[in-house]
């Protein structure tokens, strides 16, 4: 237990690592774009002007911050199943694999764990943008359901693209984490309303 724990902790802080300051970036510039298109105010005046209006928007708007952190899960989670992989031969090698708490070579692998930890944060932010404008009715049902489809094109990419291997425990593994990001949501609203 203690190893798995161990081995669960260095790979979600190694995969955080990894691709943090690309997802920074991207996620920065993603936002800019946003800003850009939705409230063109100083469009075009330069880099300074931009930045100083990023960051009074950032400073002053929730909402602008949530989707900036769900821009920069988002990315991280590219990174890491898609963008970060070695093309396989056969991405259909190992469908039924990835359900236990072992590898192959009867070594720990994190990886269900990691999974399940994956969606959580990426489907309550999710969450948390749709419910500003009152678009989510059934959060947990929401989060299921967007963890599913976010899971299944990962997936299909991953076998379309030959980068990594169709695994239908991750597939299970991640919308459970979008569950359990749902229920944490729904938990939160609760205690807020008391």
């Amino acid at each position: 237990m203690q190893e798995m724990l161990k081995k669960v902790i260095t790979d979600v802080l190694t995969t955080l690592y990894e691709p943090f300051w690309f997802a920074l970036l991207s996620a920065m510039l993603l936002i800019i774009a946003y800003m850009y298109c939705y409230e063109p105010d100083g469009a075009g005046k330069g880099f300074k002007p931009m930045m100083l209006a990023w960051f009074e928007k950032f400073k002053k708007d929730a909402h602008f911050r949530e989707l900036f952190f769900w821009f920069l899960f988002t990315v991280m989670i590219l990174f890491k199943t898609l963008l970060n992989r070695n093309m396989w031969m056969n991405p259909l090698s190992d469908v039924m694999g990835g359900w236990t708490l072992t590898d192959a070579k009867g070594k720990v692998s994190a990886e269900p764990v990691e999974n399940v930890i994956m969606l959580i944060p990426w489907t309550w932010l999710l969450i948390v943008l749709k419910h500003r404008k009152n678009a989510v009715k059934r959060p947990v049902l929401y989060a299921i359901a967007a963890g599913f489809l976010f899971s299944l094109t990962i997936e299909t990419l991953q076998l379309m693209l030959r980068l990594g291997t169709f695994q239908l425990s991750d597939i299970c593994y991640n919308t459970l984490g979008g569950m359990i990001g749902g229920v944490m949501f729904w938990i939160i609203r609760l205690i807020r309303k008391q």
